[in-house]
């Protein structure tokens, strides 16, 4: 007898595991260069979009036009629920494809796109379309990033070995950090202040442009691997139908995305710490680059300590101490009325946020196999940016009913829920011994 379906199944899994050393191998071959491509891409990439993404410039702006609270919030809202709206289709588009990259830049130039208009928009349209276009490009921002996100996760995950996961995000976030701080403080002194080419705002966010633009270029030289496997294709319908199941089987898996969910409608509070600050001191262009500089050079050196700290214990640990370092800031903010005790909470306000984005990003990842990894980032995703989408538009609702400090107490309470659902119900996912 020649064995038959027992033989098949042996050729099968030894076709699978040379399929896999193959890859292992040349992801191990083109490292170095993978791992300053990515490395170029965030470090430009984020420069610009912190610019755009940073609680200051865009709120500020925002604020100047409408004159409203709720109108801050809805802006940010429509950024967030464009990145909600999406995330799954990223999912969809790319599971199927043994490369992702070629779709990715796609992508990435669209996301693009949506800062220029920003900026176009500041430049040629009166304060009442401008405020309208900011809603739009800011919506079709989101839109993207919600697909690029999962795709470039997924790309990072494909030629990045997790040992050096957590370092590469820290370092690139904080080599971005600083340029990005730099960058802030000029857009905040040089351009908001002197209304640089007629429009201060504008220009930073060309300037956000820019750099985004030379950072996605910097990803054409990554050397991408074929998969060795991915899902068979399938609707985006019946791919929806799925994500209970997958929550369902990985209880660990579904608290950690509602723990991350709470913790992101924390961010309610994040358009009117700016806000709040302007009131209590005045907002001048020195005073707005002297907070987004703070908030960015903090996210700069604590990038550091989080890959690192990630590497070494895991990304669990990161979650608690960013959550509680932000939760705490947020409490010692309502009690501040000069800029230098301001400066210094906006930098636990940076530092708390950078650990709880790296920490979700890279947790995410190690859940559970390959073949639905780009499934596991879009749900997270979709569960952060769809809190995201509320938070602000409820945040602006208190705050012009109510007040500031009611808007931080809710946010307080949401991190301190997600820091206790984490605690006790999520165990570090990189011990359960699961491929990564």
């Amino acid at each position: 007898m020649d064995g038959g379906p027992s033989l098949a199944r042996t050729e099968e899994t030894e076709a699978r595991l040379a399929a896999e050393e193959a890859y292992h191998a040349e992801v191990e071959r083109n490292l170095r260069r993978n791992y300053a491509a990515n490395l170029a891409h965030g470090l430009l990439g984020q420069t610009g979009f912190r610019l755009v993404t940073a609680p200051t410039f865009v709120p500020a702006y925002i604020y100047l036009l409408s004159g409203s609270e709720f109108a801050v919030g809805l802006a940010l809202a429509s950024q967030w629920l464009g990145n909600a709206l999406s995330s799954t289709l990223g999912a969809t588009l790319v599971e199927h494809r043994k490369r992702v990259l070629s779709m990715g830049l796609l992508v990435g130039w669209g996301m693009r796109g949506g800062v220029l208009g920003l900026a176009l928009s500041g430049y040629f349209l009166p304060d009442h379309w401008a405020l309208i276009f900011a809603c739009i490009f800011l919506c079709l921002f989101g839109l993207f990033n919600g697909v690029q996100s999962v795709i470039f996760q997924l790309l990072m995950a494909k030629v990045i070995p997790l040992r050096l996961r957590g370092r590469l995000t820290g370092f690139r976030n904080f080599a971005a950090g600083l340029t990005a701080a730099g960058v802030a403080y000029v857009g905040g002194k040089y351009f908001v202040e002197a209304h640089a080419l007629g429009n201060g705002y504008a220009t930073t966010f060309l300037a956000a442009f820019a750099l985004t633009s030379i950072g996605l270029t910097m990803l054409m030289l990554v050397r991408e691997p074929d998969s060795p496997e991915v899902r068979p294709r399938t609707s985006f319908l019946l791919r929806l139908r799925e994500i209970p199941d997958i929550l369902r089987e990985d209880r660990e898996l579904s608290r950690f995305v509602i723990a991350s969910g709470l913790a992101a409608l924390g961010t309610l509070a994040v358009p009117f710490y700016v806000l709040y600050a302007g009131k209590a001191i005045g907002l001048s262009g020195t005073t707005l680059g002297a907070l987004s500089t703070a908030f960015l050079l903090s996210q700069t050196g604590a990038n550091l300590i989080w890959g690192s700290l990630a590497d070494r214990i895991g990304n669990r640990v990161v979650f608690l101490a960013s959550v509680g370092i932000w939760a705490l800031s947020t409490v010692v903010l309502m009690g501040m009325h000069s800029l230098w005790p301001l400066v210094a909470v906006f930098a636990g306000l940076g530092a708390g946020q950078a650990g709880f984005q790296n920490s979700t990003q890279n947790m995410i990842l190690e859940f559970g196999a390959r073949e639905d990894l780009a499934m596991r980032i879009a749900i997270l995703n979709t569960a952060t940016s769809s809190m995201m989408a509320v938070g602000p538009l409820l945040g602006g609702l208190i705050a012009d009913s109510s007040s500031f400090v009611a808007v931080f107490s809710i946010s307080t309470l949401m991190l301190s829920a997600a820091f206790v659902l984490v605690l006790f119900a999520v165990g570090e996912p990189r011990k359960r011994g699961l491929f990564h």
